[in-house]
């Protein structure tokens, strides 16, 4: 068996050790990150206040009261037809709320109706089983949290179920008077096209219209918006010959030859 070396007294040899340039190297102070530099304020219009003042006063003289065309009664019957809009049309929501609001048009109603009766109701809708679902629920919550009443509140609206910031804001446009913008895909679309309030993302849109839009406009500027994205700035052939703001429009690509 090999005998263990003990270095003597005096011994110069020493145990072997690491080299400096062998040695690991030390972890790399930590730094704290800089906080990302705030996104440049979206653009609220490229149009001018007087130009824009001017669209809204063609609006309002050619309808001075305009209408959302979803069929409803009161607030919960609206809450309930703009769920069942999502990615839906008004026509065809339109379609299937008679005989839904005939048997349930109140939170007790509908809790009452259930999930499976409900789908039943409204099934030639898109994602109607999702929506039967949210609408249930939401019904619950409007008779445990509210005293079957919807809220005057964009925040305990949103807090519903299938509720989100466009729903909310056309409750509370639509029922309660108040003069906020629901963004749709029509609105979304006429926003950007005409370059009258750009926006990468529906918020955005809506911001730059709430700052954008005169007060006195306010309450039925969404509805204006909507209505001529349905049937003059439509999204493949838009009639821009029929416009009442085509000398306003931003867009490059205006034929004021399509009626």
């Amino acid at each position: 068996m090999a005998r263990k070396t003990i270095p003597r007294a005096g011994d110069s040899r020493q145990p072997k050790q690491r080299s400096p340039g062998s040695r690991a190297a030390p972890a790399p102070a930590k730094t704290r990150r800089r906080p990302a530099p705030p996104p440049p304020p979206a653009a609220v219009t490229t149009w001018a206040p007087d130009e824009v003042e001017e669209a809204f006063r063609r609006f309002h003289a050619a309808n001075a009261e305009p209408r959302g065309e979803l069929a409803h009664r009161d607030a919960f019957t609206l809450l309930v037809a703009v769920v069942l809009s999502a990615q839906a049309t008004d026509a065809g929501v339109n379609k299937a709320t008679p005989k839904l609001f005939a048997v349930a048009d109140t939170p007790e109603k509908m809790v009452a109706l259930g999930e499976a009766r409900l789908r039943e109701l409204i099934k030639t809708i898109g994602l109607y089983r999702t929506k039967a679902r949210n609408i249930v629920a939401l019904s619950r919550a409007l008779i445990a949290e509210h005293g079957a009443t919807v809220p005057h509140e964009r925040e305990a609206l949103q807090a519903l179920p299938g509720v989100g910031r466009k729903t909310a804001n056309v409750v509370l446009n639509g029922a309660f008077g108040e003069p906020v913008i629901a963004v749709d895909t029509h609105v979304f679309r006429v926003a950007n096209r005409t370059g009258l309030a750009p926006g990468k993302t529906p918020f955005e849109v809506e911001e730059s219209l709430e700052r954008a839009v005169p007060q006195i406009y306010k309450r039925h500027a969404h509805h204006w918006l909507i209505l001529h994205g349905r049937y003059i700035c439509k999204a493949l052939k838009p009639a821009c010959g029929r416009c009442l703001i085509n000398d306003l429009c931003r867009w490059p690509d205006k034929n004021l030859l399509s009626m």
